[in-house]
């Protein structure tokens, strides 16, 4: 039976947090944090199986380097209590493999925040639960700020809409998940 679960929040400096630090943990990489001047190293994490920087139309492919990326949202915010990017996890059914749920993440984040303008972070996990069966799910981190040729510009505030990451991404998830008929099925575009 597929699991819904989805959820969004902001990492923050008014929550001590780091981009770099986020983005390693999640990707299970090391990643030299340029504004802390340290390096946050997760590569001993298992379960990530997939982790890819997705951009949108017009960014810079120098983006495509997570370490680059981060300290690059880190070098952009200037307050200390910096919105730095949104995260959005949800759970990938059980019933897939490995290449469906990858599939499906990447779908459902190219179609509803790549395609908007974000850069998403996307790692996929295939953790095993304390019952012993896979628990996939997927991280996302994206940028607060619009992006052109040169870099970051301005924050786009309509990114934060109750909209955009409410009821209607919840939705929009559960229908591409329901898109997929039975667990050997492959992820048909809506």
């Amino acid at each position: 039976m597929a699991i819904y679960h989805f959820s969004a929040k902001i990492i923050s400096r008014a929550a001590g947090r780091s981009a770099g630090a986020a983005a390693a943990y999640r990707s299970a990489s090391r990643l030299h944090d340029e504004r802390l001047g340290r390096d946050h190293d997760f590569t001993n994490k298992a379960g990530v199986v997939h982790s890819e920087i997705m951009l949108p139309e017009g960014a810079p492919e120098r983006m495509r380097d997570r370490e680059a990326l981060w300290n690059e949202v880190e070098a952009t915010e200037k307050r200390k209590d910096a919105q730095l990017a949104r995260e959005v996890e949800f759970a990938i059914p059980r019933e897939m493999t490995k290449e469906q749920g990858i599939a499906l993440a990447r779908e459902f984040v190219a179609r509803e925040f790549v395609t908007r303008g974000m850069v998403a972070d996307l790692n996929v996990h295939w953790d095993v639960s304390t019952d012993g069966e896979a628990k996939p799910h997927a991280h996302v981190m994206l940028s607060l700020r619009e992006v052109g040729p040169d870099g970051f510009g301005a924050k786009a505030r309509e990114w934060n809409a109750t909209a955009l990451l409410g009821q209607p991404s919840r939705m929009a998830y559960q229908r591409t998940v329901m898109a997929v008929h039975s667990p050997n099925a492959a992820v048909r575009r809506s």
